[in-house]
């Protein structure tokens, strides 16, 4: 049966935004009414790396399987442990630190086995410790660079990475030089990029941005703002007016993403 928290954030959402914060306490969700913060509830408690939502699913990559939220609660699903989650075409894919690559309908069907940690995944791309790879219908095929350590592919595909960022053009092409760990994109052009001392922003080209905190960024989200998270728990947005910091009351953040 659903508590009561899950019934706030999972129930009407009319006029509010919820942003979910993958910390190594839990999930965190974030109740937004415009640039105001109505209220953090931790909606899941387990080691969580990753966190994915479609529609009103919500998957949660945690060091023992991936969480699967079935309308009711948050349930088991058997994948063991997990570094990352996504729903592509509203279904979910899972990834691991030995490399282990999998789809999920009813069961997990293994769509490779990689000789790499997977750290991220977006739509049909997978950052690994060994580069991109691309995943096809029945496999996953090597799709260039080194040492991936996320991807986005919302707008134009980037992938940051241990020697730099990088967006696909014609190939990969460079966009900072750096080491760099976590990339957004946004459908509209907008995109997020950080190493562990500047965050950078993309309009018609990168600058370096100036937060309020210090910190390093974990995660960037977008819906009617752009949400930010530093590791150590300072929740940020921006409506376009500069940007708000909120504390989460949770450290060690992972990933973001609006339900």
């Amino acid at each position: 049966m659903q508590s009561l928290e899950e019934k706030r954030v999972f129930g009407e959402k009319t006029g509010k935004t919820v942003v979910l914060a993958a910390t190594d306490v839990g999930v965190a969700a974030v109740s937004l009414a415009g640039e105001q913060v109505g209220q953090i509830e931790l909606l899941a408690q387990c080691t969580a790396r990753d966190v994915a939502t479609s529609d009103d699913q919500v998957a949660i990559a945690t060091d023992e399987d991936v969480l699967l939220h079935d309308g009711d609660d948050f349930t088991e699903t058997d994948f063991g442990p997990a570094t990352a989650v996504r729903f592509s075409d509203g279904v979910l894919l899972a990834g691991a630190e030995d490399g282990t690559l999998a789809r999920f309908d009813a069961g997990w069907t293994t769509i490779a086995e990689l000789d790499a940690r997977i750290n991220a995944i977006s739509s049909n791309l997978v950052a690994t410790d060994a580069g991109v790879c691309q995943v096809t219908t029945a496999d996953c095929i090597e799709a260039g660079l080194s040492t991936v350590r996320d991807v986005s592919t919302d707008g134009t595909p980037h992938a940051a990475t241990a020697d730099g960022l990088y967006y696909l053009g014609n190939g990969w092409m460079d966009a900072l030089d750096g080491d760099f760990h976590m990339v957004a994109t946004a459908e509209d052009g907008g995109a997020h990029a950080a190493t562990a001392d500047t965050f950078y922003a993309h309009d018609d080209e990168w600058d370096a941005v100036s937060l309020p905190v210090s910190g390093q960024v974990a995660d960037v989200a977008y819906a009617d703002a752009t949400y930010a998270a530093t590791v150590d728990g300072t929740f940020l947005l921006d409506a376009g007016e500069g940007w708000r910091t909120y504390p989460l009351g949770l450290r060690d953040v992972h990933a973001l993403c609006v339900l």
